[in-house]
């Protein structure tokens, strides 16, 4: 089959939906990384399986669900002709078949590059392309990256469930004294490591736990105490967390993690699980800690069930 299929679309379907979107989106382009078209937000019937995201000249286009026959063709037709339209103003053009093992790239446009730097608020991060089930950066947590910026001045932070280090970019950005990130996967610590060199970062207040964290209490303990912790877990990693198992034996060791009035950002992205889970988690496990605000999702990322989306929650002590 031709990357690009003469195909058009009927004026109903979906895939002219989210071609009149993404015109809209790309005139003119964002000027930094963003979310273009997030159809898992079940806002636009027929595209729930899609999203589409802007990577500063690179336009990423994710399937997490195998298209309806003809589909795929009709969609390599309606990029095509974005790719020729006024608005167009990239390098290249990629799908990532998500539904798939190892989640395969397929460049539709442009030279395949695997790797790609972005700007988020003025920050850099490296992000993998059409490599890995992930880039790097997960672009819905914008404002909680946002949110830590502009709380870490002078603060000792703990980055749980680190990735590659985005909320600890986002720390020593914004002044932090020191921030440890713990994560099992060493590497995307080391991607984290790439991202703090590509902002400049004193690499002597960032500090990576290539561990367990349940096998880690010990070492986190160690560069304790904490004023700021940030729980940003996966809702499934094999052999290590389950998320409705296991969050509440990381919130139970909070009170002899954090400083007295310490914060605590508490994460997660699970469509069916609501900010209750957290609120009634932090109530029975570490009730020190009263509830004080969740954050605002960024724009771009329309949910039709307002507790289906991202839920970051802030936590104090009192």
């Amino acid at each position: 089959m031709a990357l690009f299929a003469s195909l058009r679309p009927a004026m109903t379907s979906p895939i002219h939906t989210l071609e009149q979107h993404l015109l809209a989106a790309l005139d003119p382009a964002p000027t930094e990384t963003r979310r273009l078209f997030h159809g898992r937000g079940r806002c636009w019937p027929g595209l729930e399986q899609v999203t589409v995201d802007w990577l500063q000249g690179v336009l990423s286009v994710a399937l997490f669900r195998e298209p309806e026959p003809g589909q795929l063709a009709e969609l390599e037709a309606m990029l095509q002709r974005l790719a020729e339209s006024p608005q167009w103003a990239g390098q290249a053009m990629l799908i990532q078949h998500r539904y798939l093992p190892d989640s395969p790239g397929q460049w539709l446009l442009g030279e395949p590059c695997q790797q790609r730097e972005v700007v988020e608020d003025g920050l850099t991060y490296l992000l993998d392309l059409g490599v890995r089930q992930n880039t790097g950066l997960f672009l819905d947590m914008r404002y909680g990256r946002r949110w830590v910026r502009e709380q870490a001045a002078g603060k000792r932070v703990l980055n749980l469930f680190a990735y590659t280090c985005g909320f600890s970019v986002a720390a020593i950005a914004g002044g932090a004294e020191q921030v440890v990130n713990l994560d099992m996967a060493k590497s995307a610590l080391s991607r984290g490591r790439d991202n703090h060199r590509l902002n400049q970062h004193d690499a002597s207040r960032v500090a990576y736990l290539g561990h367990e964290l349940f096998k880690s209490w010990g070492k986190v303990r160690k560069y304790g105490p904490y004023d700021l912790i940030i729980i940003d877990p996966p809702t499934f990693q094999r052999g290590s967390f389950v998320l409705t198992q296991d969050y509440g034996k990381i919130l139970r060791r909070l009170p002899e993690l954090l400083s007295d009035g310490g914060t605590v950002l508490a994460c997660v992205n699970d469509p069916g699980i609501g900010p209750q889970f957290l609120i009634d988690g932090m109530a029975e496990h570490a009730p020190g800690l009263a509830f004080v605000e969740r954050l605002a999702n960024p724009p771009e990322f329309p949910d039709a069930d307002p507790e289906g989306g991202l839920k970051a929650l802030v936590f104090r002590q009192i």
